[in-house]
């Protein structure tokens, strides 16, 4: 699947600079275009994969290249003001190359929770691809503020792109981390989601044809229909063996099995569930998800059908949905096989609902503490102050 990658904010664009690296690193190919805005000129120099054409600056006549502070309705503010800029990076972009646009943003800052869901609804008015959108989550102990930021932008973007995949940074950092090495590890887990998701489908030279070809048709048919996605994922390793063609994969020159089908199979079924009960990137009940995509990846002997078709048959169960899809990716070189799992229309996740909760909590606490301060003020300043005359 070929994408155009918009990183918006600071996260957004870590994120789209971390799946270039990662297109070079794998030869994938799945970012076709990329560029990032943002209102802080610091964050923007720190990219290290992203063109430097395509790096936009906005708002530098309300913020001077300083960022908005967390205030992502001035963050939405100058995105709507500066969109014609931001349209002028996206015009380079080969649009009929692309199958889908993808805007990245972290959900808990200012300008990315801002100004992605404006991004989000521009693309749509003007273009007849897909607009997704990847949201990440703040941590529960980032503060107040950046829980409402991002309960406010979550349910401003999720109604503004064809669908929402959100990756909660709450599920994945670990205690006693540093805040450098927690975020540099939580973009290599949400670049290998999705890389691997996305890449599925993209046959390179003199790479081995699929035997269920998952192809960009099939990931856009799983999100369409709008809501929230989650991605899990397994992986085990495995000592890849040299394989002469595509019938060596299944029998060897005295005609028998390569590998044990039964173990091969069943390894696929279990990194099935492993991958959707495991951690996903946004935990939920699977239960009632509307659709869903099975990708299996690694090197093709290791790979087979009965293995994908138990592990679909198990999905089906699970999430009572009569909508999943599911193929191979082979992958040479790898050193392991995984499972990537995408659960589309999810539903049930009691994460969103505590953000909420949390968010409205604080814009009370934010009201109440804005009275007390006025009220002080007043209190302040009043004590003799009809003695004194006022400047103006």
């Amino acid at each position: 699947m070929k994408l155009a990658m918009i990183g918006f904010g600071q996260a957004g664009g870590k994120v789209v600079d971390k799946f270039l690296e990662y297109d070079k690193r794998t030869g994938s190919e799945i970012v076709r275009a990329a560029a990032a805005v943002n209102t802080a000129k610091a964050d923007l120099m720190g990219l290290e994969h992203i063109a430097e054409n395509q790096r936009v600056l906005i708002g530098q006549s309300r913020v001077k290249g300083h960022g908005v502070g967390a205030d992502n309705e001035l963050g939405a503010e100058i995105a709507e003001e500066d969109i014609d800029e931001v349209q002028g990076a996206i015009d380079s972009i080969p649009v009929h190359e692309v199958d889908a646009f993808l805007v990245v943003s972290g959900l808990g800052g200012g300008t990315g929770s801002g100004g992605a869901p404006v991004l989000a609804k521009h693309l749509k008015r003007i273009y007849t691809e897909p607009v997704y959108g990847l949201g990440i989550l703040p941590g529960s102990d980032e503060g107040g503020i950046y829980t409402l930021n991002a309960a406010r932008s979550f349910q401003t973007f999720v109604r503004e792109v064809d669908n929402l995949m959100v990756f909660d940074n709450d599920a994945w950092r670990k205690t006693g981390e540093s805040v450098q090495g927690g975020y540099e590890e939580i973009n290599e887990e949400i670049v290998r989601r999705f890389g691997i998701l996305f890449g599925a489908g993209e046959i390179q030279q003199g790479q081995e044809v699929a035997e269920s070809v998952v192809d960009s048709s099939e990931i856009i048919n799983t999100l369409s229909g709008g809501g929230v996605s989650t991605v899990g994922y397994a992986e085990e390793e495995v000592e890849e063996r040299t394989s002469g063609g595509l019938l060596s994969r299944l029998r060897n020159d005295d005609g028998e099995d390569q590998l044990d089908s039964a173990h091969t199979t069943n390894r696929i079924t279990s990194l099935v569930r492993k991958a959707a009960l495991g951690r996903l990137t946004l935990p939920c009940e699977i239960e009632g998800a509307e659709r869903a995509l099975l990708v299996l990846a690694g090197p093709p002997e290791y790979l087979n059908r009965k293995g994908i078709e138990r592990g679909r048959k198990w999905l089906e169960e699970q999430t009572g949905s009569m909508e999943v899809r599911g193929g191979d990716y082979p992958y040479r070189g790898a050193g392991f096989v995984a499972t990537v799992i995408l659960l589309a229309g999810v539903t049930n996740v009691p994460r969103i609902k505590e953000l909420q909760q949390v968010a409205i909590e604080a814009q009370d606490n934010l009201d109440e503490i804005r009275d007390e301060s006025e009220e002080n003020l007043d209190e302040l300043v009043s004590d003799d102050s009809d003695e004194l005359e006022s400047l103006f």
